[in-house]
């Protein structure tokens, strides 16, 4: 049994689920993993052991139940100080960046839901989703310069706020969004990470379909 327990829902639709599992697979962080199917007739019944108000993800640890993903990145980022961003004012930039991405883009999550199973094609888009697409890609281009374009990921080195953004990138490429070269690039290495790559795989094999998520 491992120090750490992760709950999630399904990996095919569970966007919260994939960014604290993406951040805990990067760090070499070893866990056990519960799987609870959301929107089943016993998920709430499942997830009222916790405290979470039936909501994933939950991680355990020594007793501790820490809920919400970004809660969750930050709590393990204190507890493995080396993989976290070694400028203060990198750390703040990215703070910010994983925030807003936390607290938005209700447009895009409402249009564009994330599904590893679905087939990637286009669907045609509001004019705020269209916008929400547009300041991801100024989000994700200002992360860029002000690490000075050094390294693969947002802030070069990977981050809590490539794990918040992971789901974004799923959806850019099952939706075929029309984005920019330096975020096609992005994306492109974001969906070469192995973590990334077992994700997708498992979501894909999973028979539990949800209908209000497919489009």
């Amino acid at each position: 049994m491992s120090e750490f327990t992760l709950i999630i829902g399904n990996k095919n639709y569970s966007s919260w689920s994939l960014r604290a599992w993406l951040w805990m697979k990067h760090l070499g962080v070893e866990f056990d993993e519960i799987v609870i199917p959301l929107y089943s007739d016993d998920t709430d019944a499942q997830l009222g052991a916790y405290f979470s108000n039936c909501k994933v993800p939950v991680l355990i640890h020594d007793g501790l139940e820490v809920w919400d993903s970004l809660a969750i990145c930050e709590y393990l980022a204190e507890l493995y100080p080396q993989s976290s961003l070694n400028d203060v004012r990198q750390r703040a930039v990215m703070r910010s960046l994983s925030a807003e991405m936390h607290s938005s883009f209700m447009g895009l999550r409402s249009e564009l839901p994330m599904n590893c199973r679905r087939e990637p094609g286009s669907l045609i888009l509001s004019d705020v989703c269209l916008a929400e697409i547009d300041r991801i890609q100024s989000l994700w281009q200002y992360a860029a310069d002000f690490s000075d374009n050094k390294g693969d990921y947002l802030f070069g080195s990977f981050s809590i706020a490539d794990a918040m953004f992971a789901p974004v990138v799923l959806r850019f490429h099952r939706y075929n969004v029309k984005v920019n070269k330096p975020s096609l690039a992005y994306v492109n290495t974001m969906l070469k990470h192995p973590a990334m790559q077992e994700w997708i795989a498992a979501g894909r094999a999973e028979p539990e379909v949800i209908a209000s998520e497919e489009r």
